[in-house]
């Protein structure tokens, strides 16, 4: 059986699709390369040293998920395409809703005419907002989110719920990230932006590799112990590993819903030091306004998973920074 990774040249997808050719599963990805690299295709194959099937195509395209539901016996969906950047999706809304809800809307239709009956959507902590209380447990959808990427997320949350319950044989698994950052420990791939990134660990990267440049950090008149925003970052291996436990344990047709996240909150100047300190170089910065749709702080109450499926974040922070920036020294323009 296969399983279909829609994004799966994209930084998270690339990852997972890594990870389940390593346990022996045959990988389809769909991606149209919107924002990501062919030769990240190419670099997958290279670590994992198995072959898969690559599709260039929009998963906004019903024909073509049709034909590969008919081509080939797929068991299961990891659906990571979408635009993913928070500001931009507060300057073009319309693009996120098109992209995102409808690609969606596409895929379960494709997967409902072929029966395919278990889907695992790459969903984020944004859906919660302006948290309630911290820290975030999966029950804590109360405040409106405050940017249409979050929004895009919920709209997708709430119609996999519908899906499932009305197909009832399905199975939905909904995991919300809360910050993926690091890099493969081969130093051979990494997050790959391929306009100005918007996450911060790249933002490090970059003005840490050009030391002329200055990394910006958005606002620090947060309520927070240094005044900067704090989230709860999670490495790119763990967080892979929690969609291979997903996908493995997760066999009864219902919605599931988990956090990936450490449960630990780190402020952007504690990351920014512990970048400087595990790898022995300055990076400089400067202080500007606070963006529009950040929230001040977000980390995540992870015990549902841990208790349920036995998963737990096993890097941290300085792993998650050495590994970023391994990845920068080796491909200092991207691939």
């Amino acid at each position: 059986m296969y399983i279909l990774v829609t994004g799966g040249a994209g930084y998270i997808g690339s990852h997972a699709s890594i990870e389940l050719l390593k346990r022996d599963y045959k990988v389809i990805i769909v991606d149209n390369f919107s924002n990501s690299s062919h030769k990240s295709i190419e670099i997958i194959r290279k670590i994992s040293q198995k072959e898969l099937v690559v599709i260039d195509a929009d998963v906004r395209d019903f024909e073509v998920l049709d034909s590969i539901f008919k081509k080939y016996p797929i068991n299961s969906v990891m659906h990571f395409a979408g635009l993913k950047s928070v500001s931009s999706s507060i300057s073009n809304p319309l693009d996120y809703y098109d992209n995102n809800v409808y690609c969606s809307l596409q895929l379960l239709k494709a997967m409902t005419k072929h029966n395919i009956k278990k889907i695992i959507f790459s969903s984020s902590a944004t859906v919660y907002g302006n948290p309630l209380e911290l820290p975030i447990d999966e029950t804590m959808i109360g405040n409106k989110p405050t940017n249409p990427y979050g929004m895009c997320k919920l709209m997708i949350e709430n119609i996999l719920e519908d899906w499932q319950k009305a197909k009832k044989d399905a199975t939905t698994i909904i995991l919300r990230y809360f910050n993926p950052v690091g890099a493969h420990s081969s130093g051979m791939i990494g997050e790959n932006p391929k306009d100005e990134p918007n996450n911060l660990m790249p933002l490090i990267c970059n003005a840490a590799y050009d030391n002329k440049s200055k990394l910006k950090i958005y606002g620090k008149d947060y309520e927070t112990e240094d005044g900067t925003g704090v989230r709860d970052y999670v490495h790119i291996s763990d967080l892979v590993k929690g969609h291979i436990v997903a996908l493995e344990k997760c066999l009864e047709p219902k919605n599931y819903i988990y956090n990936l996240g450490t449960g630990e909150g780190v402020s952007v100047l504690q990351l920014l030091n512990t970048f400087e300190k595990i790898n022995g170089i300055k990076v400089n910065y400067e202080i500007e306004s606070r963006r529009q749709g950040d929230v001040a702080v977000c980390f995540a109450d992870p015990s549902k998973i841990y208790k349920e499926l036995g998963w737990s974040a096993e890097f941290g922070v300085e792993e998650m920074c050495q590994d970023a920036w391994n990845w920068k020294k080796s491909n200092p323009e991207g691939f």
